[in-house]
């Protein structure tokens, strides 16, 4: 393996090195990934650039880094091989390692905001169609519950009423109105 190695040239060397390096970081990350050691554990030592206006769009990342010197150090051994010249090794090298740090920052990115809080926003229950699960009383004389669709869940929430008649469990409603302290007024449906 040593004889293989010192008769190539120093710039196929150079790509060998850091290919090796490279693809060493990438696997320790990989499995630190997968593990769930991730960078959060060791501190996060990925930055943000300022000038980026993107919501989290992360550009110079570690881990995209490693992927660019792998991809970078990997297509230029495999386009060495095809027997391009030094110059267009090195382009086609750039070019797949930055296409690489553009797939997997846009991924990152995209995967980023799929994210939710989770926080119930009461105004997203405006005119939601649902049903009494609670007697609702009338003109809103005591609260009752309804379930109604919000945020892409079924939720029982408090409710009033300014309808003359009591709403009875069953009964289908609209939301008309969100109070202040996050109680819904209720209208019936026909």
């Amino acid at each position: 393996m040593m004889e293989w190695f010192t008769e190539l040239p120093s710039f196929l060397k150079t790509y060998w090195i850091v290919t090796i390096i490279a693809t060493f970081l990438f696997l320790i990350v990989l499995v630190s990934t997968v593990m769930g050691t991730d960078s959060d554990d060791i501190g996060d030592v990925d930055a943000e650039i300022d000038a980026d206006t993107g919501a989290s769009f992360q550009f110079f990342t570690v881990k995209n880094l490693v992927a660019f010197f792998t991809i970078f150090g990997w297509s230029g051994i495999a386009s060495s091989d095809a027997g391009y010249s030094n110059p267009v090794i090195i382009a086609i090298s750039i070019f797949c390692g930055l296409a690489m740090m553009t797939v997997m920052a846009t991924m990152f990115y995209y995967i980023s905001k799929l994210n939710s809080s989770g926080t119930l926003k009461m105004q997203n229950a405006l005119n939601a169609i649902g049903e009494v699960y609670l007697t609702v009383g009338a003109n809103r004389s005591k609260i009752g519950k309804v379930q109604i669709k919000v945020q892409g869940a079924l939720r029982e929430l408090e409710a009033l009423t300014d309808a003359d008649q009591d709403l009875k469990q069953g009964n289908v409603i609209k939301v008309i109105e969100v109070t202040n302290n996050g109680i819904l007024i209720i209208e019936p449906q026909k």
